[in-house]
């Protein structure tokens, strides 16, 4: 089962960014988060950027040529509830004010094996989402949180919904939707809730 983001799907996310004032320094609302961290000094935990809990060590991943053969510009295999996973990060591109991640998430095992993604990859517990997948400038000490479309309690994040069951031997298609990081900004590392962080991630 593969989501993609149509042209349509891209200006309607402009047009709500636009619309509901979504604005760059907002957190919360696509925008950017200060991190504790010197212009001269990469984030490192536990005041800045936290390592996410994984049923494995959250390995630093660099794009590799394996990742290339793949059509994605970094992957990675990971063991995640019981089920052997790969992440495969398929673009990071910059539109004006905004930046848009596009990632996969494949079952490895047997057709017969199942993992729900859930509340796996949100910012919130009872967040059937993947708002809690962040961009990280590791110069300037920054996070970038997933977009929303307005700044209540309950505004939605632009990203894919988690509500999906990846059955064994196919891949999900996911997306989320960023204030975009400067224009001299042009690597960043994405972490995953429970996937990992992979570094030096390419903006297009």
């Amino acid at each position: 089962m593969r989501r993609g983001i149509t042209p349509v799907t891209a200006v309607v996310l402009v047009a709500v960014l636009t619309g509901c004032g979504i604005l760059p320094d907002r957190q919360g609302g696509g925008g950017e988060e200060r991190q504790a961290a010197s212009q001269s000094q990469a984030v490192s935990p536990p005041q800045a950027v936290p390592q996410p809990q994984t049923e494995e060590p959250a390995a630093m991943v660099k794009v590799t040529a394996a990742a290339e053969e793949l059509g994605a510009i970094a992957s990675r295999k990971v063991s995640h509830g019981g089920s052997n996973l790969r992440v495969d990060i398929t673009g990071l591109r910059r539109q004006g004010k905004i930046a848009t991640l596009t990632w996969t998430v494949a079952n490895l095992d047997e057709r017969t094996d199942t993992w729900y993604l859930g509340s796996r990859l949100s910012s919130a517990g009872l967040d059937i989402t993947v708002s809690g997948v962040s961009l990280i400038d590791p110069v300037n000490g920054r996070r970038y949180r997933v977009a929303r479309n307005g700044t209540d309690e309950d505004a939605k994040c632009v990203c894919s919904n988690g509500s999906e069951t990846i059955k064994g031997g196919s891949s999900l298609e996911l997306y989320a939707v960023y204030g975009a990081p400067p224009a001299d900004v042009t690597k960043v590392n994405v972490e995953f809730p429970n996937l990992g962080v992979f570094t030096d991630v390419p903006i297009s």
